[in-house]
């Protein structure tokens, strides 16, 4: 088993920024691969069953949103590893010193502007969806003949997975937020 590193020597502000940094980064970290694996499965789904042509054609619009909802999950695949190197800075801090607070704080700071960013390209993705499923729903008036123009569960199931990522990286700000309040003291 590995040995728990002395704490003794360091400072109890130094030591509840450790602990801060390694609970707050796990949470975050965990929030994040499991809300964007859920979307991800959710927009794989989706894109599995638009190829189909019947699907295809009673998604129109949606592209532009699932390449945004796209994006916007790698900008969280990258949320999440900086959430987990939250949790090594804690380590390095714990055993070594280092590193320094205006580098810890510049780690903070790049993992809430890549959250930032990829809440921007999920909320762009959503928009483009729902402004999609919104022209669908207005023109189901005449629609009997044309079935392409209702409203399909796939196009709610895009929604739903653009709002998890959106979640996913509400959660990755706030941690952020969080420990740069927590370790700028």
């Amino acid at each position: 088993m590995r040995e728990k590193p002395d704490t003794s020597s360091i400072p109890p502000s130094a030591q509840r920024i450790v602990f801060t940094l390694r609970t707050i980064g796990w949470i975050s970290f965990w929030l994040q691969v499991v809300l964007g694996v859920i979307s991800a499965i959710i927009l794989l789904l989706s894109l599995a069953f638009s190829r189909n042509t019947a699907a295809q054609a009673s998604t129109q619009g949606t592209g532009f949103g699932i390449f945004f909802a796209i994006c916007g999950l790698v900008a969280l695949g990258i949320g999440a590893f900086f959430a987990f190197r939250y949790t090594l800075i804690s380590k390095q801090l714990l055993e070594t010193g280092r590193p320094s607070k205006a580098e810890t704080l510049q780690a903070i700071r790049l993992g809430l502007i890549v959250n930032l960013v990829g809440m921007l390209l999920t909320i762009f993705g959503a928009q483009a969806v729902v402004g999609s499923v919104l022209t669908k729903s207005l023109s189901q008036q005449g629609a009997v003949l044309d079935p392409s123009r209702y409203v399909q569960p796939l196009d709610l199931f895009v929604v739903q997975g653009n709002v998890n990522t959106i979640t996913a990286h509400f959660a990755g700000i706030v941690a952020s937020l969080w420990l740069f309040n927590r370790v700028s003291k």
